[in-house]
């Protein structure tokens, strides 16, 4: 058995593995257009004129679905080591609401492109990292209280190690973005899908862009320190027939249900 075929482990490589191949693709597809400029541009500018457009945001919202079920998973997982301590239970489902609305900005920004409805486009990108990052934040400090009964040091610091990471991209993109669209460099800088490098805020411009994909593989980078745990987790699906057809409910597991009932049991 190989290692990502052990448990849930699936899930982490899946939603790091599709996520970084929407960006590559999409990219690629738009450099071979000659839709956007080979020097690293904006990873939202490689989705926003079709076919890559259309090739984003599918791939964005089964990275969406990906990650939901990654989250609720480790939400599941963290429950069932820590069932009677309140702190570590409170700070769980506070990074399960975190997590999912992240979630949901990347529904967002797959489907609310930067050059048609940019503010829209930008809620999306606060909710996915921003948001985000303090999952990150919530899931680290887990992993600190969690160790060393649950968790070792190592993958305490490695978190952490990410997390340093995704903090210094989003504030590296956050001001040289103010920088870029402060108005000293021009106007409707927003649908500018091609840049000259003797132009006049290019520096600004590749800062903005190398700390996005930064951001970005930051975030993702996360993920891959939930595998080895993932790989102690195994799903299994229980099915109980209650009769032969789908259409008649037997009278036994109708008195059956009433009993339940009455005792309290339901």
């Amino acid at each position: 058995m190989w290692w990502f075929q052990q448990g849930l482990s699936f899930l982490p490589v899946a939603l790091v593995v599709w996520s970084a191949a929407s960006f590559v693709f999409s990219y690629i597809t738009a450099i071979v257009l000659h839709h956007v400029d080979p020097l690293v541009p904006y990873i939202s500018d490689t989705g926003t004129i079709p076919p890559e457009r259309c090739l984003f945001g599918i791939m964005l919202n089964i990275s969406a679905f990906l990650g939901m079920a990654t989250m609720y998973v480790r939400y599941k997982q963290v429950y069932a080591l820590n069932p009677e301590k309140s702190k570590i239970i409170k700070l769980n489902k506070i990074g399960l609401t975190l997590g999912l609305m992240s979630c949901f900005g990347l529904c967002i920004i797959a489907n609310f492109q930067k050059c048609i409805l940019y503010y829209i486009h930008v809620v999306g990108a606060c909710l996915t990292f921003g948001v985000g990052a303090i999952y990150m934040l919530v899931q680290t400090v887990l992993s600190y209280l969690m160790q060393p009964e649950v968790h070792s040091k190592d993958i305490f610091w490695i978190r952490l190690t990410v997390l340093l990471w995704c903090s210094s991209s989003i504030v590296s993109m956050f001001i040289s973005s103010i920088v870029l669209y402060s108005g000293l460099y021009g106007t409707n800088l927003v649908q500018k899908l091609h840049w000259d490098p003797q132009e006049k805020g290019y520096t600004a411009h590749i800062i903005s862009t190398v700390s996005e994909w930064s951001l970005a593989f930051s975030f993702l980078s996360f993920f891959l320190t939930y595998i080895r745990d993932f790989q102690k987790i195994s799903l299994r699906a229980v099915v109980n027939l209650h009769g032969q057809t789908l259409y008649n409910t037997p009278q036994s597991f109708v008195t059956d249900e009433q009993a339940l009932l009455i005792a309290g049991s339901i």
